[in-house]
This record gives structure tokens, sequence and C-alpha cells, in this order.
């Protein structure tokens, strides 16, 4: 079968005006899950170095599973729960042992083909836009979300001006957290995704996202949502991170360049900071 389209993907980061960067965000690939890419935002709190360890461990943990994971032992949403559940225990152990209270948020993405699967939980976000248009989004699990959600309107737009960064659920919380699955099996060419910290999409309407990313190559995107998010933030920038992924009409075979694969072949190639173009069937 020929190519359907290509997969682009980027991820960035910044600092921001915080003094430790407690955000994470990876690209994945694994050679028992060829063809198929992982993205993951995580968003750590609780305390400088409790907030880092909780990303980091995130990250880690999705990396272990996705690599020691045959394709055909798991579907995708079973093995983002997997992810999701051992992430949320050991931070949970590793709070018990330092006396913190270190949770974050998780936004990971599994594309395989014309499949897509997300989990999240907390209030980092995925955005999927089709040809530049948002068809979905996930809700933050805020408690001002969690009250409009209830129908007390009043109670969340108070909530949402004095408590806006209080989550209902997040990995390492001390109760069992919330973590949503959801999914698309239609992929075309003009999908895109977008998943970010509150860093970033604070400071950007749903149609101003999906217009860039329509527009725009991931690398040019994210550069572009950075430098937008830090002049916005007017020096009182929280951390940000960004993952996009992006299907692409496929190039002539010939002119492909070097860095892209055969999804049906060989694994996406990885992708850090930088970008990176992997080509599906």
């Amino acid at each position: 079968m020929s190519a359907r389209f290509k997969v682009s993907a980027c991820t960035a980061d910044h600092i921001g005006d915080r003094a430790e960067q407690q955000d994470r965000v990876a690209l994945l690939t694994s050679k028992r899950n060829p063809g198929t890419l992982l993205a993951v935002v995580a968003d750590g709190m609780g305390g400088r170095t409790g907030g880092r360890m909780a990303s980091d461990q995130v990250v880690s943990t999705a990396n272990s599973l996705f690599q020691e994971t045959a394709a055909g032992d798991k579907d995708m949403g079973t093995l983002l729960r997997q992810i999701a559940s051992e992430a949320h225990t050991v931070i949970r152990l590793t709070a018990l042992s330092s006396e913190k209270e270190p949770h974050s948020t998780l936004i990971a993405l599994m594309v395989r083909r014309h499949h897509a699967v997300w989990a999240h939980a907390g209030d980092s976000r995925l955005y999927f836009f089709r040809g530049g248009k948002l068809v979905r989004r996930t809700a933050d699990h805020t408690y001002a979300h969690h009250l409009a959600a209830e129908g007390k309107l009043a109670e969340a737009e108070v909530a949402q001006a004095k408590y806006k960064n209080i989550l209902v659920s997040a990995l390492g919380i001390a109760r069992e957290p919330q973590v949503v699955i959801d999914e698309v099996q239609d992929l075309v060419v003009g999908d895109a995704f977008l998943l970010c910290s509150d860093g970033l999409w604070a400071y950007f309407t749903d149609s101003e996202l999906g217009s860039l990313l329509h527009s725009l190559s991931p690398r040019e995107a994210s550069e572009h949502l950075v430098r937008l998010a830090r002049e916005r933030a007017e020096g009182h920038g929280d951390n940000l991170s960004l993952a996009i992924v992006k299907l692409e009409a496929p190039e002539p075979t010939k002119s492909l360049p070097s860095a892209t694969m055969w999804f049906n072949d060989e694994p996406p190639t990885k992708s850090g900071t930088t970008g990176g173009t992997s080509t599906p069937r």
C-alpha cells in the first residue's frame, strides 16, 4: 500500500521566568512498537526538586513501558493507562520516603497508522485539529472546571479567579487519579495534535493555535508559539513545554530525506527540540 501521509513531530520547552524547569516533554520510538510514535508532556508540581522528580518519573515510566511492551501485547489505550498507573505509584512512594508532595500532569499521545489514542490527567492539554479547525480538546482537571461541569457557574468563576491552579486529578495525588482515555481512528492529511502545559496554552485561543499549526511546519510553529508565549507573559511566565504531531502529504519517494522512514518497515526517527519527520503507510 502506498503512503497516505507522513508524520512530522517536534518538541520545545522553556523555563519561563521560574527558577527551575519542572516540565518534561519527549517524543519516543520503540523497536518493539514499529510504526508507532509516543509523545509525552508532564508538568511537575510540589516544590522545586519534587516537581521535577515527578515529571521525570512520568517520562521515564512512559519510555520504559514503551520499550518493553510489544505492539501486539497491549492495545494503545491499555498501555497508556498502565503508564499513568505505574508513574502515579512511583511518585506516591517517593513522596512517602522524601516527605514531599510531588505530583505531575500527564498528556500522552500514541499514533499508529491512522489511529491515535491519548491519556490525560491534570491541566496540561491535548488539542486535536483537522485542517486547522478544533475537533477535540481535553477538559482541564481543575477545581474550577469541576464546578462548571456540575452547573455551579458562579462558584466556578470565583474558583477560576482565586484557585485556578488547584487540580482535582494528577499523578501522585493522595487518591487515585482520574485518567481519561480518548481516541480517533480515521486520521487524514491535515490533522495535527498539540500537547502542552498551561505555561503555553494560557496565552492562546483555540483558533489561534489551530491556525498556527495548520499554516506552519511543526518546528516553525513551536518556535513561534514559544516566542509569543514569552512576549505575552511579560516577565511572569511559567515553565512551558509542547509537542506537535502533524500529518502531512507524503513527498515523492525519490526525494524523501534520509531521516524519513516507512512506518511499516522501521520505527520513526526520534525527534528532540529540533523536530523530525517520519512517514507511515
